[in-house]
């Protein structure tokens, strides 16, 4: 279903979580993957793992929010493998703030990382793969995200950065299927990942996130990962400007 063998893909905030997972996926898949993140070193582990099993990877520092990192990003790719054909923007951060005690600050650093930097990989990446006319960019949003999603007290800037990530997802798939470049979303609901570390931890926050979830547990990231995978492979090949929840029945209970 999955074959992605000679494709070049980049993943940011590849390092752990979603992201680590991300890129092992379309690794295995036969994708040479570029493994993104704040930390080099960190990178270079995700990149070890992947070439232990036998697959082709290079790390890069970058930070997203950041333009020239992120043209960096994508030079590199192409100097290495001459083209860029997938791109999933995963790069993210949370801190947890009532909406009174929020700071200007606090609301910039969170749109410049997950929002912002979403429109410099894909603007980057595009500009690539218009060239060759071709490519895939899967964008990570959330549950978080309104509308159809869920509106999260202590969170405010983290679903306003999701909502506007479904919102370009949208637009960017229509303005860039004549160049047969697909736009897709995921969003996922509660994964086991860092991020979700301290809610794990508060029996009250545990027990209330699982009470909206029918499936009664948390999804794990390899479970994104799959739909990831199926996104950025020809088996979506008429898919776009999708938003996929995968959120173990949150949003239908």
């Amino acid at each position: 279903m999955s074959d992605l063998n000679k494709k070049v893909a980049i993943v940011t905030g590849a390092r752990r979580g979603m992201g680590r997972t991300h890129a092992l996926a379309l690794a295995s898949a036969g994708a040479k993957v570029v493994v993104a993140d704040i930390s080099q070193e960190d990178c270079e582990l995700v990149v070890r793992e992947i070439k232990e099993n036998g697959g082709e990877a290079l790390a890069v520092k970058c930070d997203v929010s950041k333009k020239e990192e992120v043209e960096k990003m994508v030079k590199s790719a192409v100097d290495k493998w001459g083209r860029v054909d997938i791109l999933i923007n995963n790069a993210g951060i949370v801190e947890f703030k009532s909406f009174i005690e929020l700071t200007e600050e606090d609301w910039s650093k969170t749109m410049d990382v997950n929002l912002k930097g979403y429109f410099l990989c894909a603007q980057a990446a595009a500009k690539e793969m218009i060239k060759q006319k071709s490519g895939v960019i899967v964008n990570v949003a959330s549950v978080a995200m309104g509308q159809q999603g869920v509106g999260m007290p202590g969170i405010v800037h983290y679903c306003a950065s999701k909502g506007g990530i479904a919102a370009m997802t949208e637009a960017l798939a229509t303005e860039l299927a004549p160049y047969n470049i697909r736009v897709n979303a995921v969003a996922p609901g509660a994964i086991e990942t860092p991020m979700m570390e301290s809610a794990k931890k508060d029996p009250k926050i545990l027990e209330a996130t699982l009470s909206r979830i029918p499936m009664r547990r948390f999804g794990k990231p390899e479970e994104v990962s799959s739909l990831v995978l199926f996104l950025a492979s020809d088996s979506s090949s008429y898919m776009t400007g999708s938003t996929v929840v995968i959120d173990g029945g949150w949003l239908s209970a």
